[in-house]
Order: structure tokens, then C-alpha cells, then sequence
């Protein structure tokens, strides 16, 4: 059996893009809806984590580039 491969950020917000489509169209049943919805909130959280690990990365980089150059006398 093959390994699902993992969606990237991007892959991600065209999901969660058709997920908020689907669910304006308003012709779904409820349950639909619902698992949608969920489907929708967790691909959210999954986003929402991506951005804060870049964040956090670019804030490091930052830092070490302030460092650099503050050691380099160029600050």
C-alpha cells in the first residue's frame, strides 16, 4: 500500500478554499456541513502552525543576522 503523502502549506489553504466554497453553496446536508467544517478547522490549525514555525524561524534568522553584524562592527 502506498503512503499517503502529506499535503504542503499551500495544497492546504486550496483545500480549505474549496471546503469554504463548498459549504456557501448552502445545497449540503447537515451532517456534510459538520464534516466539512471540521475537515476545514483542523487543515486551519495544520496553517496556522506552518506560519508560526516560519515566524519563529525568520525571527532567528533576524537575531543572528543582528548578531553578525553587531560582531562585524557593521551596526
Amino acid at each position: 500500500m502506498a503512503e499517503k503523502k502529506s499535503k504542503n502549506f499551500e495544497q492546504k489553504i486550496s483545500e480549505i478554499e474549496k471546503i469554504v466554497s463548498s459549504l456557501e453553496q448552502k445545497n449540503l446536508e447537515l451532517e456534510q456541513s459538520l464534516e466539512l467544517f471540521e475537515k476545514g478547522t483542523a487543515l486551519i490549525r495544520e496553517c496556522q502552525k506552518t506560519l508560526l514555525s516560519a515566524e519563529q524561524k525568520i525571527s532567528s534568522l533576524n537575531i543572528d543576522i543582528q548578531n553578525e553584524s553587531k560582531r562585524d562592527g557593521i551596526a
